[in-house]
């Protein structure tokens, strides 16, 4: 279940979206790993951010550029001359694309054809990851989970433009890399929550502003379920499959899931007692019962194919995983932590959990 480290060290890796939450966590771990990293991405979308807490930029390379800019995107990316590259820039919030939806399928769906542009011109690239969503699936409103050969949909333009962003990359790689030049895979992960997570309207970054204000927070759809994991549950996912990518080229370029077991599949009204818990008696929240744009009820990923041919498994359950995020926020809001530090540290106990694979799962570790 360990990564290679090894494969990183020294390795070029070329990075969109490194000021977001996602992309910060990778950035910094492959920084761990030794990988000379390249980010390119707008300023973080939030303040505050993960990308300043922890001072990423501290140990990257990186361009303040739009994904939207192809001459500035393929500019930078052949000046990295990356060997690995992973897309993460994105609109990433399913209520802001109803509220902006030309906005989301341009960044989503051009900036999307922009990165594989930037790859197809690229000599240097052997490997791209693209990182899209759990809501690129026809939602049926079953209980059991999709697969990757399930077919694609979205009724809200964030969903939506997450299929389409899928189906470009089908394209582009049967269309300009069948010979396996460059092994081209996506990724579909299911809801992530961990420290330094900012963006509106999602849940646990709404609870910890409204906590640590003594706001009362008012939740949307309490019943509906979804795949929660701690981002660095599918980030070793996306690494792994990257290592698996370089060694078998296009045997293991298509669509990949990563999400948590069916037991980590909770209603929003779970989290929020358990973050509740976790928090206090400054925690208080309630029902809002207010017309709210139209959002799926219930979403799981079946990751049979991940678990078969990489050999990945969730190792954190979410009662650890809901600890670990409470705890970042926690030391974050004392302003007295270095949180690159403690961010390190998290990775550093997680990859212990990953040596420790018969005992590791939800049992409440230490994230410091």
């Amino acid at each position: 279940m360990e990564l290679n480290t090894s494969f990183w060290n020294g390795r070029n890796v070329f990075l969109t979206g490194h000021t977001g939450f996602k992309g910060g966590w990778m950035s910094l771990w492959l920084q761990r790993m030794n990988a000379r990293v390249y980010g390119y991405a707008l300023s973080p979308p939030a303040t505050p951010n993960l990308f300043d807490s922890a001072r990423i930029s501290d140990g990257m390379r990186t361009s303040v550029a739009d994904v939207c800019n192809l001459d500035s995107l393929c500019k930078s990316m052949g000046e990295a001359m990356p060997q690995v590259a992973f897309h993460f820039a994105a609109q990433a919030l399913v209520r802001t694309s109803y509220k902006s939806p030309v906005e989301t399928f341009q960044t989503n769906v051009m900036g999307t054809i922009n990165f594989l542009e930037a790859v197809r011109v690229t000599p240097s690239v052997r490997v791209a990851v693209i990182v899209t969503s759990d809501k690129c699936y026809k939602n049926r409103e079953r209980l059991t989970g999709y697969k990757e050969d399930e077919p694609l949909g979205g009724d809200d333009p964030y969903s939506s433009s997450k299929a389409c962003a899928e189906l470009l990359t089908a394209s582009y790689r049967h269309s300009f890399f069948p010979d396996g030049r460059v092994a081209i895979a996506t990724v579909r992960a299911g809801n992530v929550i961990g420290g330094g997570d900012w963006a509106d309207d999602r849940l646990v970054p709404d609870l910890v502003r409204a906590f640590s204000s003594g706001r009362t927070v008012f939740i949307r759809n309490p019943f509906a379920v979804r795949p929660w994991q701690h981002v660095l549950e599918p980030l070793r996912g996306y690494l792994k499959l990257a290592e698996s990518l370089w060694d078998t080229g296009s045997v293991y370029a298509r669509g990949w899931n990563f999400g948590p077991r069916d037991e980590n599949a909770w209603r929003v009204k779970d989290v929020v007692e358990h973050v509740s818990k976790l928090w206090g008696a400054e925690a208080h929240w309630n029902i809002d019962s207010s017309p709210q744009p139209h959002e799926e009820m219930n979403l799981k990923l079946d990751c049979t194919q991940a678990s078969s041919h990489l050999g990945w498994e969730p190792v954190l359950g979410l009662d650890a995983g809901l600890q670990w995020t409470i705890d970042w926020y926690r030391e974050n809001l004392t302003k007295n932590t270095d949180m690159r530090s403690f961010s390190e540290k998290q990775i550093e106990n997680y990859e212990y959990l990953l040596r420790n694979v018969p005992t590791a799962g939800d049992v409440g570790v230490k994230s410091s």
